[in-house]
């Protein structure tokens, strides 16, 4: 597909995690196909600024922002500065998130606040704040990434798990509601992604912390793939899509 024939060219798509392996790689994927990015960041600045370099190599725009999704006036301001730089907000990606590994009885209150506030709250506070421009341009795209933690409860703890179960919940209930004005609602459940903070072996590792039946880990480029298809598709709504070498057969 050229950047002519691409449904985001000309676009402006706001990702989160920029920084980490699946943000970064989505960002070229989106900046390859002719979308102006907005790339957000709380640590590893260098990286971000990396993903933004590689965007711009494609030839469109790029804006860095910085922020802690823990704290609940980030996800508007950043919907905000998005805007007022490229007059519009047509894609948000809440790709970021935070997974701290602990048994279920080391998991204090803190912990757990802080979980749901950066994975569960902050990607709705996005939405929220980014619906109202895309429905009255009757076009827009939301995607949470969530895990199949999610479904299964995973290996990072119960924090982690019912953070992305409840981005579950966002996606059913607000896809129906816009579906008829030309926004789509959906998420993307990886597992066992190389490359990563939450999994940073290698794809080739030599121990897989799982039994995968394609025999690896997958790559922050397949994840990348698999979204973007996902936000060019204008028919797919409130699904979760899982990503992860057949480890759940659904």
């Amino acid at each position: 597909m050229s950047t002519l024939d691409s449904p985001v060219a000309g676009r402006v798509a706001l990702v989160t995690g920029a920084s980490g392996g699946i943000g970064s790689a989505l960002a070229v994927r989106l900046a390859r196909a002719g979308a102006d990015l907005a790339l957000t960041y709380t640590s590893h600045r260098d990286d971000a600024e990396r993903a933004a370099s590689s965007a711009r190599d494609h030839g469109v725009r790029t804006l860095l922002l910085h922020g802690d999704l823990a704290d609940p006036t980030v996800p508007g301001r950043w919907v905000q500065e998005t805007g007022a730089e490229f007059g519009r907000l047509d894609i948000v990606v809440a790709n970021a998130g935070t997974g701290r590994q602990l048994p279920w009885d080391e998991v204090d209150a803190g912990i757990w606040d802080t979980t749901m506030a950066v994975n569960a709250r902050a990607p709705f506070l996005l939405a929220q704040a980014a619906l109202p421009g895309m429905l009255d341009r009757n076009w827009g795209r939301i995607l949470m990434v969530s895990s199949i933690a999610a479904i299964t409860g995973g290996l990072v703890g119960p924090h982690y798990a019912a953070s992305k179960a409840a981005l579950h919940g966002v996606v059913h209930h607000l896809a129906p509601r816009v579906a008829g004005q030309g926004v789509t609602v959906n998420a993307l459940a990886p597992a066992l992604v190389g490359g990563t903070r939450i999994l940073p072996t290698g794809p080739d590792a030599a121990e897989l912390p799982a039994p995968i039946p394609a025999g690896r880990l997958g790559e922050p480029g397949e994840v990348a793939d698999l979204a973007f298809a996902m936000l060019t598709n204008g028919y797919l709504t409130n699904k979760v899509i899982t990503l992860d070498g057949g480890l759940l057969p659904r």
